[in-house]
């Protein structure tokens, strides 16, 4: 009992360090290949499909978050005599940590599992191979276009997102809580600086670059079938928001 207990331990940890060093030779392979033709129709297309189609969804997560954490602190706030911080206290929370964080689980259950299934289908259907056979390397059709849309626009929905965020909160602080506009305007400029907002950007840059890896990774190693598709999709979801997840830990003590 104690030997299977112990090789089963040892069998999660050699896996997980296979799936980590597969993840990191399919980014070194898709940055070596970014310096040859970019196809910028195919980024195009890709960044209308996750900055346009998803902007409706990140606006309203970011409009709802910024809502509720300025109702939950606001009485507080106001109870201890500090209503003048609200609005600070709201633009770096949602600069710094909700804004990206959220606007990335949102792309990656949109946008992640989109990709997955894409590409998945295309390799049960032998697209894939067909690629190949036409001396095309799929790295860099595939995945170099969706890694370099994705890490353009996801900084773009994040940046609408803390603004919409903002926004969210000055309605709450105004017509909920009852403190005056100026006062919440003038706590953002006393309390915020720029760099809480570009912080958190940089952020969404590699929570992008990581959803985008991560999608065409599980797709293009998708077991056979039309259950395989499934199975790779939930596993992309699944596995990108846990890497957010634990990047912003490193982004946050890195960056700030």
């Amino acid at each position: 009992m104690l030997n299977k207990f112990f090789e089963g331990i040892g069998r999660f940890i050699l896996d997980g360090l296979w799936f980590i060093g597969d993840v990191i030779l399919l980014w070194g392979e898709a940055l070596r290949q970014m310096p040859k033709k970019i196809r910028w129709n195919h980024v195009l297309a890709q960044m209308a499909h996750l900055g346009v189609d998803s902007l409706p969804i990140v606006l309203l997560t970011l409009l709802f978050t910024g809502m509720v954490l300025t109702m939950q602190i606001a009485h507080e706030f106001i109870r201890f005599g500090a209503q003048s911080a609200i609005g600070g206290v709201v633009a770096i929370g949602i600069g710094r940590e909700l804004g990206p964080v959220l606007v990335g689980v949102v792309a990656a259950g949109r946008v992640g599992s989109a990709m997955t299934a894409e590409i998945s289908t295309m390799k049960v259907t032998e697209q894939i191979d067909a690629l190949k056979v036409m001396a095309t390397n799929p790295v860099g059709y595939l995945v170099v276009p969706r890694m370099i849309a994705c890490m353009l626009t996801l900084p773009l929905l994040t940046a609408f997102g803390d603004l919409i965020g903002v926004l969210g909160g000055w309605v709450v602080s105004t017509y909920y809580a009852h403190v005056n506009s100026v006062v919440f305007w003038n706590s953002i400029e006393k309390f915020a600086v720029i760099y809480d907002l570009t912080g958190g950007i940089i952020k969404s840059v590699f929570f992008g670059g990581a959803i985008a890896v991560l999608g065409c990774y599980y797709g293009m190693r998708a077991p056979e079938g039309a259950e395989g598709v499934g199975k790779a999709t939930t596993r992309s979801v699944v596995t990108s928001i846990i890497i957010i997840f634990f990047t912003n830990v490193i982004l946050s003590w890195v960056l700030f």
